[in-house]
């Protein structure tokens, strides 16, 4: 069956395969392009204990916290206040995050989890009225780029891609 990928209106790159014989249009997501429970922090005691014992780097569009967790793989949490605006606002913010961490999983540390939030300048502009503008200038790219940046900072110079890579159980 042939891939095929498209970018989705919020500029999300999906990568789609047909369903059944082909026919009538229907498709899905490739699964190893989601992003299993695994992969994430759910409970208030997770996001306690990164937000507690991790390092913490921020510039002005995220603040990123991290933890060693021993999983052998990298876990991420999302925290978006309600002072970011409104719930639409909200869910966007986090579903750039969430794909952002996503697509630079072969390019973090191992066996860390992450923390991501909204800088809380970031968070200022967005209550304004010119709200939309600022979220439209918050591309895909532009947070992957910030999320990048700050795990420079925190771990110095990224060692090679196959390092953090090798011990991958979902890989």
């Amino acid at each position: 069956m042939p891939l095929r990928t498209h970018e989705n209106r919020l500029g999300l790159i999906h990568t789609c395969v047909p369903r059944g014989n082909g026919r009538g249009g229907q498709e899905r997501i490739v699964k190893r392009l989601a992003f299993p429970k695994t992969r994430r922090l759910v409970s208030n005691r997770q996001f306690k204990a990164v937000l507690d014992q991790g390092r913490r780097a921020g510039n002005s569009v995220l603040t990123l916290y991290a933890a060693e967790n021993g999983c052998g793989y990298p876990r991420l949490g999302i925290s978006v206040g309600k002072s970011s605006g409104k719930a639409v606002v909200r869910n966007r913010l986090k579903r750039l995050l969430r794909e952002a961490f996503r697509q630079s999983q072969d390019r973090i540390p191992r066996s860390f989890d992450y923390v991501l939030m909204i800088s809380p300048a970031l968070s200022r502009r967005l209550r304004r009225p010119e709200e939309q503008a600022v979220l439209k200038s918050l591309t895909l790219d532009r947070i992957q780029k910030a999320f990048l940046s700050l795990l420079t900072t925190l771990f110095g110079t990224a060692p090679e891609r196959d390092d953090w890579t090798a011990n991958d159980p979902e890989r």
